[in-house]
């Protein structure tokens, strides 16, 4: 069991974001997060990466609690992929992706000449080298983004956490992310669990979905059994039609406008 996830519950003050949530999590697998806005996607992330601690409940990877993880243990394991990469410092293209070897790099040692070949491989995969040398705040909101990808990416941790990855780019780079993260499922047995707003974009790619409404988990399986009208209907209030859609070779979800 990669994650075992045991009556969890975190809350803001008086807000209850995640309550009870209960959740077994297998090695290999593209989970899909989705729910309404507020709902505690990105909070079940922050908690899954150890960023926040949770008010009860317990989570365990790979059979032990999160606290018995030092900070660099954590970060050769999972690596994370935010909606937003803030830094007023010039740091260039090439350094932040560079961040994704620290847990391999002794304290006070500079990268070894592997840690380049990674950074400069993963770069080119990613069709960031481009930006190796220029401002990581003279990039524009897409571009930083795929240069936190290839920092991930360099992390090479078995889990990648992706917390709406691809909401600041465009439908090309948006797939080769997304294809990316699903190779390393699928070719190389590691996991994928990632907050996704675009439903039809996580049936595509994700083969099993997590639902989330009202701090509690809604539906969980795999996508071909919970993704359906009285699971789109139940999470979101909104009407649907589920179907097989073979051009994408996933199922779709047609939405009927709302009419105020």
């Amino acid at each position: 069991m990669l994650f075992d996830i045991e009556n969890l519950c975190f809350a803001y003050r008086e807000r209850q974001i995640l309550n009870n949530i209960c959740l077994k999590l297998d090695s290999g697998h593209f989970y899909g997060i989705v729910g309404p806005n507020g709902c505690g996607k990105t909070t079940l992330i922050d908690l899954l990466l150890y960023h926040k601690k949770a008010g009860s409940g317990i989570i365990r990877y790979h059979g032990k609690s999160l606290s018995d993880y030092s900070k660099k243990q954590l970060a050769r394991e999972i690596a994370l992929v935010p909606q937003n990469f803030n830094t007023d410092f010039p740091f260039l293209a090439g350094e932040v992706v560079m961040m994704g070897r620290y847990p391999y790099i002794s304290r006070f040692s500079a990268p070894s000449a592997q840690d380049f070949e990674i950074v400069s491989s993963i770069m080119a995969q990613t069709d960031t080298k481009k930006f190796e040398y220029r401002l990581i705040t003279e990039l524009s909101g897409g571009e930083k983004q795929r240069v936190v990808f290839a920092r991930a990416l360099a992390q090479q941790t078995p889990v990648l956490l992706l917390d709406e990855a691809t909401s600041n780019l465009d439908i090309r780079h948006t797939l080769t992310l997304m294809d990316m993260s699903a190779a390393r499922c699928k070719a190389e047995g590691k996991t994928v669990i990632a907050v996704i707003q675009d439903i039809n974009l996580a049936a595509t790619y994700c083969d099993r979905l997590i639902f989330i409404k009202d701090s509690q988990i809604a539906a969980f399986g795999e996508t071909d059994a919970v993704l359906t009208d009285d699971t789109i209907k139940t999470v979101f209030d909104v009407e649907s039609k589920v179907f097989f859609e073979p051009y994408s070779d996933s199922k779709k979800v047609a939405f009927r406008r709302l009419r105020y």
